[in-house]
């Protein structure tokens, strides 16, 4: 909600043992440094702590918070940076509960978002965090629905973003929310990123390896991943393996967990992903190349897995290879 004149929004960084300095620093950064000359009211920052002394990160500083727990009792937004929920004292879950119950909105960068689900904020919601993380906070708490891909999700009063940098998307998002979209833009040119980032964290998730697979389908996968961009059908995987068509793909759906054509576009796609981040071939040639026959198809199930474009993916993670 937009920010009315003469109200300053009043953000507490919970300082946690062991939190990575970079997810810390994302917080103070967007909402501390002084930006009044873009709008009369910005935010007041101000870390704290449980406890006496000093916190030392995993890159070896000592930070030390300026307030107490008693500095949520007034906060409007509350930041919780990385760190899981076994670094999070009983007093520090009481506290969020309270602030949440007094109307204050609860953000988390990165694995933050376990330590919300800890205190019982993230109960049936839909949240994301980094995706290497996801499988073990819904592990840990299946009252709550993960969303990996997202880079971040707002759900009103809770707000959770993905890995690392994308918590730079969700501070920026909030002060869209309060300051609009012109003052995030500008925050965003300085800091020297985009005020609203292409695609989401499914770009950044590794390209699934050929799953393992029992001894009777093993040679088919390896047959086809050999001919991908072949214009391969049920019925000759089939083939290849002796089997019906309707056996087959009974058969593969249990065995490898995926359909025969899920499979096959999902190795389609992480070979065009390849090509894409170590050769200069043309969307059409690894079109070609992948078994997609047209850039324009490539572009479709790029789009539909990966929320971005070939050229995108190329621009973020390409080496710059050279192919004759």
């Amino acid at each position: 909600m937009p920010v009315t004149a003469g109200e300053r929004v009043r953000v507490v960084v919970p300082l946690l043992g062991g939190v990575p300095l970079f997810e810390l620093a994302v917080p103070c950064e967007v909402f501390g440094c002084d930006r009044l000359d873009l709008t009369p009211r910005w935010y007041d920052l101000a870390l704290c702590q449980d406890r006496a002394g000093s916190r030392r990160t995993p890159e070896g500083l000592l930070v030390e918070a300026t307030e107490e727990l008693t500095a949520l009792e007034s906060a409007d937004l509350v930041v919780v940076a990385a760190g899981m929920s076994s670094q999070a004292s009983p007093q520090l879950l009481d506290a969020l509960r309270r602030a949440h119950r007094r109307g204050a909105r609860i953000a988390a960068v990165c694995s933050g978002a376990f330590v919300l689900a800890e205190a019982g904020l993230l109960t049936g919601r839909t949240v994301t965090t980094h995706w290497l993380h996801a499988d073990a906070l819904r592990r840990a708490h299946p009252e709550v629905g993960v969303d990996e891909t997202a880079l971040y999700l707002d759900d009103g009063d809770i707000l959770t973003s993905g890995g690392t940098a994308a918590g730079i998307d969700l501070c920026l998002h909030i002060v869209r929310q309060d300051f609009g979209a012109a003052v995030a833009a500008e925050v965003g040119r300085r800091m020297v990123v985009a005020p609203h980032r292409e695609g989401d964290q499914t770009q950044y998730i590794p390209a699934p390896a050929t799953p393992s697979a029992p001894a009777g389908l093993a040679p088919v996968l390896e047959w086809a991943m050999t001919r991908l961009h072949e214009p391969l059908t049920l019925r000759q995987l089939a083939q290849r393996a002796a089997m019906s068509p309707r056996t087959f793909g009974r058969q593969f759906t249990r065995q490898v967990g995926l359909t025969p054509l899920r499979w096959l576009n999902q190795q389609r796609l992480a070979t065009a992903r390849g090509l894409l981040e170590t050769t200069d071939l043309t969307v059409d040639r690894i079109a070609e190349r992948t078994g997609f026959a047209t850039g324009a198809l490539l572009r479709q199930h790029f789009r539909r897995a990966l929320r971005t474009t070939p050229s995108a993916y190329r621009r973020t993670f390409g080496a710059g290879g050279h192919t004759p």
